[in-house]
């Protein structure tokens, strides 16, 4: 029995997500799991909300979500396009939410086994003023979380 049937790769397409994605296809082409990707768009809070019309919100979030769907196909084009070839099942999403909230979600609707994450190692004051997804999902997570850093 594999060790793993589904990964869950939480990208937000920067330079750490380009170094778990090799990771995430390693593991997946080793154990034959499926792969699912996951962009998660970050909700605006209701104090930035307030500042700007419905209309401004409804036309920025249309653009917000077209420009994180690219994205997404860009990523998968750069790092995933060989996948399918080499008998790697893969699924990819967009979802707007909060970002450990949605992966910790995505983990538990895919059933998945694996949660991969990459991270920039902030320390410090950027650490405490930026938080960690990482760390949050981490600790909240039911499954294990592989952390890829740069």
């Amino acid at each position: 029995m594999a060790l793993y049937r589904t990964l869950l790769l939480a990208t937000d397409f920067s330079e750490a997500s380009d170094c778990a994605v090799l990771h995430a296809l390693e593991l997946a082409r080793l154990s034959g799991a499926r792969l699912h990707v996951l962009h998660v768009i970050t909700e605006l809070t209701d104090k930035r909300r307030r500042r700007l019309p419905a209309e401004v919100m409804e036309v920025f979030a249309r653009e917000v979500e077209v420009h994180a769907i690219e994205d997404m196909k860009h990523f998968c084009q750069r790092h995933l396009a060989a996948a399918s070839a080499e008998g790697i099942d893969v699924t990819t999403d967009v979802v707007i939410g909060r970002s450990e909230e949605e992966i910790l979600r995505q983990a538990k609707d895919q059933t998945v086994d694996l949660i991969i994450l990459g991270t920039a190692g902030r320390t410090g004051i950027e650490k405490v003023l930026v938080g960690s997804t990482a760390e949050r999902v981490i600790r909240a997570a039911e499954v294990p979380v592989l952390t890829v850093r740069v």
